[in-house]
């Protein structure tokens, strides 16, 4: 025991001795690690291993990676002084690659007073697809694209294309769409009872429908009257129309045909069964029923009169349409909004046959 305590007074002298020429520093430096690295191990008592946990080496590098290397090799520390400096050269990497990460790339996010009016118009008219409701923000000059309104509507939870399908159009409807006009009866009822017949033709270019007349009993001289005045009606308006597609019904006279080959108009019959010849009139039809006759309680011929009168007006100078990049027949699309605009958006609605069609224009 003595031999031992010798040696350890004599080591300790030597050890006092090494301190001299320390500055205070470095004297309160290792007075900390040598302090850090007895909690370590009390924390450990009984582990085979001493564990330093990401904390622990984060404190021990951020004391002893100023000092001299020389020092560090003098210091009885529980690891050696080049793990010391790796832990600090880890640290180092890890601090500028959160600093130096990339910024997110895409697109910006869309401003909030658009999306607010996506789902106001979606909420005010239940039956319109992400598709629509694109054309409308093209109508008042807003310019997203249409998977931003799927985004919203999904986002919200709300079906982007309730009730919708797509349509393939021939190649000859494409090519031919400024020679092209189609025409089609329309069947409605009134709540007294009585069967109205539509006559419409559309302009397979521009979109613009001509509601020729209806009636309740289509006689031959009625629709030979209506390809009269369709004929004044395309001169009028400078129309060179080539063909025009119309389906087998019984209630097309020869007189019509005759009325229409004089003005240089060809009339090309559809196959037998085979709506899909007639594919734009088709879905004109579908419209105007979707649109107004079925959320319509007609009266009388009267009130037919005025409700189509307004759902013409409406389809031709405001109704948006896919195919002509979402503008109106009698309507371009408009230019798109600045982007001091677009943060302060006035939107008001202009209600057609009190509240059955919806318009939106910019406040004036």
């Amino acid at each position: 025991m003595l031999l031992r305590f010798a040696y350890l007074a004599v080591t300790h002298a030597f050890a006092a001795l090494r301190l001299l020429p320390m500055s205070d520093r470095e004297k309160d430096a290792e007075i900390l690690v040598l302090r850090h690295q007895i909690a370590v191990l009390e924390r450990q008592l009984g582990g085979d291993r001493v564990q330093l946990g990401p904390e622990d080496r984060a404190f021990l590098a951020a004391l002893l990676v100023p000092l001299p290397r020389e020092f560090l090799h003098r210091m009885r520390l529980l690891v050696q002084p080049d793990t010391i400096l790796r832990w600090h050269r880890d640290l180092l990497q890890q601090r500028h690659a959160r600093t130096c990460r990339p910024k997110r790339s895409g697109r910006p996010p869309t401003v909030r007073s658009i999306r607010l009016l996506v789902l106001r118009l979606v909420r005010e008219n239940p039956s319109w697809g992400y598709r629509r409701v694109h054309g409308e923000l093209s109508t008042l000059g807003i310019k997203v694209a249409a998977s931003t309104v799927w985004e919203i509507l999904k986002a919200e939870g709300i079906d982007p294309a309730p009730d919708r399908g797509a349509i393939t159009w021939a190649d000859f409807l494409r090519t031919q769409a400024d020679a092209l006009l189609a025409c089609d009866f329309i069947e409605t009822v009134t709540l007294t009872g009585q069967r109205q017949y539509i006559l419409a033709v559309i302009e397979h270019a521009t979109r613009r429908v001509r509601i020729l007349g209806k009636t309740a009993h289509p006689t031959a001289n009625w629709v030979a009257q209506a390809a009269r005045n369709l004929v004044m009606d395309l001169e009028d308006a400078g129309a060179t129309v080539r063909y025009l597609i119309r389906d087998r019904d019984s209630k097309f006279p020869a007189l019509f045909d005759q009325i229409l080959a004089d003005a240089g108009i060809q009339v090309v019959l559809t196959g037998v069964r085979i709506p899909r010849m007639n594919a734009i009139m088709e879905r004109w039809v579908q419209t105007c029923r979707h649109e107004l006759l079925d959320r319509t309680l007609i009266w009388n011929e009267s009130h037919l009169r005025r409700a189509l009168r307004e759902f013409e007006q409406h389809h031709n100078a405001h109704r948006p349409h896919q195919a002509i990049n979402q503008a109106a027949p009698l309507r371009p699309v408009p230019e798109p909004l600045e982007p001091g605009q677009i943060t302060r958006l006035d939107i008001r609605r202009r209600d057609r046959l009190g509240g059955v069609i919806h318009e939106y224009r910019h406040a004036a």
